[in-house]
């Protein structure tokens, strides 16, 4: 199945006998991305303007650092009121990016209008303000997507290039067009965004986050797990959290109200890995920290998938406690079978959906 990196290369394949001159639809089509390009720099160039303001603003009013607890305490109220009035994008740790990319580049002229809000949160990481200048203009410069970037600072090009002998530079920077050129090709990708959706107070598209097949697996696992787990209330589907360099989506959140704790699922068509497990209880150790209430139990963690070695589910929850969870877990919910089962009858149904339609 192809990728949604992919699937954006390409342009759609005219029947053999359209009356549709190539020539015309090259042309409209370049029309509309040329528009849609136009659309996300205004866009873009509003939101990185509005997140420097709103740095500012709270940088004048922390003052010093002997207001360091009324600092803390105006942000968490400001975030509070901001996520009721303008929904998601303004959670605590995003208000303090907004006050770090004022500090870091407190001249609002000096910004290059190229660069996204994700281009500044990962220069903002840089302490080097040499480093730092150097990458915002070489990204607008060279068109870098914000992957690009992001693995550039990771990697230190900065630094590499500087220590490299004139002769051998031309080597690193080739180097890194061939690593980074995959992150280079989806035109795309600003549709993909979930920051731009969240300044504009929409939803992120989760079709753009799963595979086909993903997708409809997690549908039927939702009423699935509904219908025969109990005590479970539906809390979200693809719930974004993001850390300081990566976003993520959690497939599946519920409620279960037997436990009194969150419970998080996330589904894996492939086999399973030691990162899969350790992403969940990355998953499960900061939905306690952000989301876990008074009284609320220690959120769960389910990894589910069929290709493991004795084809199971598997599951990870918080600080490896295994044997805790696997009691609570056959009490109130589904078998590993049922869980099995219900994954295997979706690839099935999927794979026959496909076939009915070739």
């Amino acid at each position: 199945m192809a990728s949604d990196s992919k699937k954006n290369e390409l342009r759609s394949v005219p029947a053999t006998n359209s009356v549709l001159p190539p020539e015309l639809y090259e042309q409209i089509a370049s029309v509309l991305e040329t528009a849609r390009g136009k659309a996300y720099r205004a866009v873009n160039s509003a939101m990185v303007q509005a997140y420097w303001e709103i740095g500012r603003r709270i940088v004048e009013e922390q003052g010093g650092e002997e207001r360091a607890e009324y600092g803390k305490a105006l942000v968490k109220e400001l975030s509070k009121r901001l996520t009721a009035d303008f929904g998601k994008g303004f959670t605590e740790s995003n208000l303090w990016y907004m006050r770090q990319f004022y500090l870091a580049f407190p001249i609002l002229h000096a910004l290059r209008g190229e660069l996204t809000w994700t281009h500044y949160r990962a220069l903002v990481r840089v302490k080097d303000e040499r480093a730092r200048t150097w990458y915002m203009n070489e990204a607008a410069d060279q068109g870098w997507s914000s992957r690009t970037l992001d693995r550039n600072i990771s990697s230190q090009y900065y630094y590499r290039l500087l220590q490299s002998q004139a002769d051998k530079k031309p080597a690193v920077q080739a180097e890194m067009e061939r690593i980074t050129a995959p992150f280079q090709r989806d035109k795309l990708e600003f549709i993909k965004n979930p920051v731009v959706a969240e300044f504009l107070g929409l939803e992120p598209n989760s079709d753009f986050q799963e595979s086909d097949l993903e997708s409809a697996i997690i549908t039927n696992l939702q009423k699935f797990l509904l219908e025969m787990g109990k005590g479970y209330a539906f809390v979200a589907r693809q719930q974004h959290i993001r850390t300081e360099l990566n976003d993520f989506y959690i497939d599946l959140v519920f409620y279960n109200y037997l436990l009194k704790c969150f419970v998080l699922v996330d589904l894996k068509t492939s086999q399973l890995t030691h990162q899969d497990i350790g992403q969940m209880d990355m998953y499960v150790r900061m939905y306690d920290e952000l989301k876990r209430g008074e009284g609320d139990g220690p959120t769960l963690g389910i990894v589910l998938c069929t290709e493991t070695d004795k084809d199971v589910a598997h599951y990870s929850v918080l600080n490896g406690s295994e044997q805790l969870f696997a009691a609570k877990y056959v009490t109130y919910l589904p078998t590993q079978e049922q869980l099995r089962q219900e994954i295997e009858r979706q690839k099935a149904f999927y794979a026959g959906q496909l076939e009915g339609d070739c």
